[in-house]
Formats: C-alpha cells, structure tokens, sequence
C-alpha cells in the first residue's frame, strides 16, 4: 500500500508564503509522480502540480505559474508544495496525490482520475 501523510497548512495573510509536506511510504517513491490538488469551499477539485519520479519535469496550473513550486526529496520520501504571493483565491483544503505503481514514474500528470493514492487534505486559509 501507499500512503501519504500531509502536514504545513494553516491560516496567513495575503501576500505570504507556505509550504506543504507530504511524506510518502509503501512503496518506491523515486518510481512515482506526485501532484497536488485543491479544493475550495463549493467549488470542484483543481490540479495545482505535478513533479515526475526523478524531480526532473514539472507541471503547474495557468493558476499558480510563477507563484507555486513543487520540489521533492527522494531521500526522505517527501513532496513539498511551496506557495508564494498568496492571496484569498488560494483559500482551499489541499491534497497530495500519487498514481504509485499504476502510472509511469517517467510522466507527469494533471488528471485527477490518474491518481490512485490520496492524502487526507490540509487547510490553507488566507485572510484579506
């Protein structure tokens, strides 16, 4: 089994910064992509990143270009979401996600169907 553990969300005002972990087991995860996604209050899931095994080829959204980073650590087994300039639009419970040995590790991912391994969602709230 996979399994992703998410830590680092919390409440800041606009214009600040926040990084998200997560830290994965089960598996070989330098063989996985890892995504982000997100999810505002009565709005539909949104794929924000995605970083393919080797940390080599990345992925972002129009909506975070420029302002979110998704570095990871295969030495410790963890993904990282680095989130700069942020404003009250990126208010929304934040997810980490992981096809696992479903999907090439070669590749990078921002359909949400392709992830099979989810973790259990962190609340970023940024105040006006």
């Amino acid at each position: 089994q996979v399994q992703l553990v998410e830590s680092g969300g919390g409440l800041l005002q606009a214009g600040g910064s926040l990084r998200l972990s997560c830290a994965a087991s089960g598996g070989t995860f330098s063989r996985y992509t890892m995504g982000w996604f997100r999810q505002a209050q009565g709005k539909e899931r949104e794929f924000i990143a995605t970083i393919d095994g080797s940390g080599r080829v990345k992925d972002y959204a129009d909506s975070v270009k420029g302002r979110f980073t998704i570095p990871r650590d295969n030495a410790k087994n963890t993904v990282y979401l680095q989130m700069n300039s942020l404003s009250p639009e990126d208010t929304a419970v934040d997810y980490c996600a992981t096809p696992g040995p479903y999907r090439s590790g070669l590749n990078t991912y921002t359909d949400e169907r392709k992830y099979r391994h989810w973790g259990q969602g962190t609340q970023v709230t940024v105040s006006s």
